[in-house]
C-alpha cells in the first residue's frame, strides 16, 4: 500500500466539524504541528503525569474513572440506554502514552483504512507520534510496544440495569517485527467518539515546549479543550485532571507550578482567586501558537510559621506517590534551605 492515501468516507468524517456560524464543513487535518482530539478525552484524567517508578506506585497504577457525563451522547449509549460509562486501565502517561495516542489518531487520518484497520511502517508510525526517526532504537520500539499494550488494555464499559458492553480504547494493535509494520484496529461502535461536534485541533507546540513537564502538558490539553470565555476552573477540578496520588497541599503546589510553566511558554494568562474555602483560576487568554513573554522577577515573601509547617509536611509525603516534577520541586526546596 502507499505511504499516504485518502482515508475512506467513514473515517474521514471523523475529522470533519461543522462551523455552526457559517454552516461550512471544515476538515481538521492532523499534522506534525497539531492533532485532532475529542474534547471528552482531553477533559478526562486519561493521560496524566507519570508516577515515580516504585513497587508501591505500580500497585496503585490502575485507574477507574466515571466517563458518563462526557460520553453519554454516543449513539451506542443512547440507543442501548446505557446509563453508566467507565474507563478502566493502567495509568496512561503524557510522556509516552499520549505521544502514542497522537500517532494512532494520525494513522487513521493519514493512511488508508481497510475496514476498521490501518497498517503502516513502524518508522512512519514513529514519525506520526512526533518522535524523530533518528531515535528509532530497540529501546524506543520496546517503549512504543509497551505503550500500545497499555492503550489497548484500557477498557470502556457501558452498562445499565439489564445489559453491559465492554470494549477498548483501541480494539487491537499488532506489531510485526519481521515486516516492521504496525496494524491498529478500532471498534466501529465507539469510533463515533471522534465524530462529536466538539473536537479540538490541539496545537503540539506547547506539548513540545513542555518536554518532561507532564503536569503542565496534561493541564494544557484540559484548558485548551474548554469553550471560549470559560467559567473559572476550580483547583479541585485541576487536581482531578492530573489524577495524582500525593497529599492535597503537594498537588496544589504541582498545579500552580504547571500553570506558571504554561504562562512562561506564552500560552496562558490566568489569575488565581478564592471563593469561600475554594480556589479558582480565571482564564483570561489562551495562545496555542505561543507568544514569548519576558519573565517577571518577583520578590519572595517571608513564609509564615503555618506556611513553613506546610512545606515540611509536603517533604514528608510518601515519595512513591509523587511525580518526577513533584520530586524535583521538593529537591529545589531542600537545596534552597542549604
Amino acid at each position: 500500500m502507499t505511504d499516504i492515501s485518502i482515508p475512506n468516507d467513514e473515517f474521514a468524517s471523523a475529522f470533519a466539524e461543522l462551523n455552526k456560524d457559517t454552516g461550512e464543513l471544515i476538515v481538521l487535518t492532523p499534522n506534525t504541528n497539531n492533532t485532532v482530539q475529542p474534547v471528552a478525552l482531553m477533559r478526562l484524567g486519561l493521560f496524566v503525569p507519570t508516577l515515580k517508578s516504585t513497587n508501591r506506585s505500580k500497585r496503585n497504577s490502575m485507574s477507574v474513572m466515571d466517563a458518563t457525563e462526557e460520553l453519554k451522547q454516543l449513539s451506542l449509549a443512547k440507543s442501548e440506554g446505557y446509563t453508566n460509562i467507565k474507563i478502566t486501565g493502567e495509568r496512561l502517561d503524557m510522556d509516552n502514552d499520549f505521544k502514542t495516542w497522537v500517532g494512532i489518531i494520525h494513522s487513521f487520518a493519514k493512511h488508508r483504512v481497510i475496514g476498521d484497520k490501518v497498517t503502516l511502517k513502524f518508522i512512519d508510525f514513529v514519525k506520526l507520534c512526533g518522535i524523530p526517526s533518528a531515535r528509532s532504537s530497540k529501546r524506543l520500539r520496546e517503549r512504543l510496544d509497551e505503550s500500545l499494550r497499555r492503550i489497548v488494555s484500557t477498557t470502556l464499559s457501558f452498562t445499565n440495569d439489564s445489559k453491559a458492553y465492554h470494549t477498548h480504547l483501541v480494539q487491537s494493535a499488532y506489531y510485526d517485527m519481521k515486516e516492521d509494520t504496525v496494524t491498529i484496529q478500532a471498534d466501529p461502535k465507539i469510533f463515533e467518539l471522534y465524530q462529536f461536534d466538539h473536537k479540538v485541533l490541539l496545537q503540539l507546540r506547547a506539548i513540545n515546549e513542555l518536554a518532561r513537564k507532564e503536569s503542565a502538558q496534561a493541564l494544557y490539553t484540559f484548558i485548551e479543550s474548554l469553550p471560549p470565555n470559560p467559567v473559572p476552573v476550580s483547583m479541585a477540578r485541576l487536581r482531578a485532571r492530573l489524577n495524582l496520588k500525593s497529599r492535597v497541599n503537594t498537588q496544589n503546589a504541582t498545579v500552580r507550578r504547571a500553570l506558571e510553566q504554561l504562562k512562561e511558554i506564552g500560552y496562558l494568562d490566568c489569575t488565581e482567586t478564592k471563593k469561600g474555602n475554594s480556589i479558582y483560576f480565571m482564564i483570561h487568554e489562551r495562545t496555542p501558537k505561543l507568544k514569548k513573554i519576558k519573565p517577571i522577577k518577583t520578590v519572595k515573601k517571608a513564609k509564615t510559621t503555618k506556611e513553613r509547617k506546610s512545606t515540611v509536611d509536603s517533604e514528608n509525603t510518601v515519595l512513591a506517590e509523587l511525580t518526577r516534577e513533584e520530586l524535583e520541586l521538593l529537591e529545589k526546596i531542600r537545596k534552597s534551605k542549604k
